[in-house]
């Protein structure tokens, strides 16, 4: 974004959007591009792209002792530094100082945030997987929770929609429980990597290693201000070519250039204003960080869009008459069903060979191993759903090819001459939703815009504990089996939020009694409020979530623009 216009004297606009992030700048593109005057309401400060990356061009050796979090850092980011990577000399200024922002824990809850345009696309690790009709069918189909009220047929054409605009990299499998996407070229696997594939199809019937699907440029298609990957892993720093998809680098722009968006940083949603008589929402109530100012906004549709967290707690604090426990929560399902991905259980090891072989540049993604429990003849396990592996081979630290693992790494491992082949793979399991998974809103502890502070009482399941066994074990079987050398078992569990892929507080489904949105993403007794961010979510897969947000939310935005068009809303 170059620039953004914000006139203090408008106050009614055709739509509202809450957040800047994955959700939010396709939200603004869409009814922007709709040609509805749109207002973008971001809680954090400006950040404009490519002038505002200022880490992005830094060696290591730019950094005093190599980058690792200073002690000031970690004093400031107690909490967002439990991820091991988010609290880097190269990254810190995307998460938010705790000390500012604090939130509690009943149990350990690891919420990382980034408060700026852009959200957390800017953070996040562009893993992009489509769901497939197990994934929507799995909660009917085992009688756990609720159903979804879509299936895949309703959001394929709208993934394609996303990935078209984003840019997907990655190869074609024709696996069910993994739908293929349209696809940029892949990101190769290097010599180890290629070899682990072989050895794995040939001794692992079902099972298939693939180049991770990155939302990164590849090939010759040419994108709108963007530019492909220069293969130099710094993602988390701010992209200036733009080669990773990120709203700031593409859907805002996308928006601005209609001449029908205007975006108002530092802009605090605390309330979503409900009128009894219409049963429609009005508008919202907003705090301007800075001066604390308290001012309303109105429009014809509100879309909220800034995270699991943020936007149930909007609608949490969004209390009339009609709503005493919060807007849409007749179901009393506001803030439950917590879900992330587990992680951080796997297997590293050492490979003998190809000493004479190396790569070219760093490349920002590793390979995926798609679900193979739970599907068809294999379901005989003692835990539901199942789990997806990503990792690398490399001649230093493996982890570097994980966007969730790659930070921290020493100094020298970065500078000494190669060394031999190092490999490893993490799992990301599936987390059930789980009613008493929630979070509340804490009345006693506010913070300093004298809002209520969110409290966290989430956990890891029986469920959980019974796959991370089999993550663990099957990650060194076929560490073994590929002739690795060395092999080394892990689990580090942390705790929920580590995934960085918070979902659910706010789900859909086919009732009113069991859900708080409908099929369309809509409040089901205020029609004109549609949430689209990691809220939504029924179950959680085991895939990254960001594109199914997307895919949702330009879905959305499409039934939005014609129930206005229809007077519905």
């Amino acid at each position: 974004m170059s620039k953004f216009y914000y006139n203090e004297e408008q106050e009614s606009y055709d739509a509202i959007v809450v957040g800047t992030g994955i959700s939010g700048g396709w939200a603004a593109k869409e009814l922007c591009e709709s040609g509805l005057k749109t207002l973008v309401l971001e809680r954090g400060r400006m950040v404009k792209h490519v002038e505002d990356y200022e880490t992005a061009n830094k060696d290591p050796w730019d950094f005093p002792n190599g980058g690792v979090a200073t002690k000031e850092i970690i004093e400031q980011q107690p909490k967002q530094h439990r991820t091991g990577y988010t609290t880097s000399q190269a990254s810190h200024m995307w998460f938010v100082n705790d000390l500012e922002h604090p939130y509690n824990e009943t149990k350990r809850f690891d919420w990382m945030r980034g408060y700026h345009v852009g959200g957390r696309s800017l953070q996040w690790g562009r893993q992009s997987y489509r769901w497939s009709d197990i994934d929507f069918g799995a909660n009917a189909r085992e009688g756990v929770s609720i159903d979804w009220p879509v299936r895949y047929k309703d959001i394929a054409p709208w993934y394609a929609k996303v990935e078209d605009f984003i840019g997907v990299s990655g190869e074609a499998l024709n696996l069910e429980q993994l739908p293929d996407s349209n696809f940029l070229p892949p990101m190769e696997l290097n010599c180890v990597e290629q070899h682990f594939r072989e050895q794995v199809a040939d001794k692992f019937g079902g099972r298939v290693v693939t180049p991770g699907r990155t939302a990164h440029i590849t090939g010759d298609k040419a994108f709108e201000g963007r530019t492909k990957c220069q293969f130099r892993n710094r993602c988390i720093r701010g992209c200036p070519f733009g080669a990773y998809f990120s709203s700031l680098s593409s859907t805002l722009p996308a928006a601005e250039a209609t001449g029908n968006l205007t975006l108002r940083p530092d802009s605090i949603v605390h309330e979503v204003i409900y009128d009894p008589d219409t049963k429609r929402a009005t508008g919202v109530k907003i705090i301007d960080r800075v001066t604390k100012e308290h001012y309303e906004f109105k429009a014809k549709v509100i879309f909220l869009c800034a995270s699991a967290i943020a936007s149930t707690s909007i609608l949490m604090q969004s209390k009339s008459d009609r709503f005493p426990n919060g807007l849409g929560n007749d179901s009393d399902q506001l803030g439950r069903n917590i879900m992330d991905h587990h992680l951080g259980v796997g297997a590293r090891g050492n490979f003998d060979g190809f000493e004479n072989k190396y790569y070219k540049g760093r490349k920002p993604s590793g390979f995926y191993i798609p679900r193979f429990r739970n599907l068809g003849g294999d379901s005989n396990r003692e835990y539901k759903r199942g789990f997806g592996y990503q990792g690398g081979a490399s001649r230093g630290n493996w982890e570097d090819t994980v966007a969730e693992l790659s930070y921290g790494a020493d100094l020298k491992d970065a500078i000494l001459k190669p060394g031999g082949w190092s490999f490893g793979m993490t799992g990301f399991g599936e987390v059930l939703p789980y009613e008493d998974n929630r979070f509340t809103l804490d009345y006693e502890k506010l913070d300093q815009w004298g809002l209520p502070t969110v409290t966290f009482d989430a956990e890891f399941k029986e469920n959980e504990w019974k796959m991370r066994e089999d993550m663990k074990q099957s990650a060194v079987d076929m560490l073994e089996a590929a002739g690795m050398r060395d092999v080394e078992a892990y689990d580090n569990p942390g705790a929920l939020g580590l995934g960085i892929h918070e979902m659910g507080t706010a789900r859909m489904g086919r009732s009113k009694k069991t859900s708080v949105l409908n099929g369309n993403n809509q409040i089901h007794d205020v029609p004109n409020v549609y949430v689209t961010d990691g809220s939504f979510m029924t179950s959680a897969s085991c895939v990254n979530p960001s594109l199914t947000y997307m895919a949702f939310t330009a879905r959305a935005v499409d039934h939005a623009v014609k129930e206005l068009k229809k007077g519905n809303i």
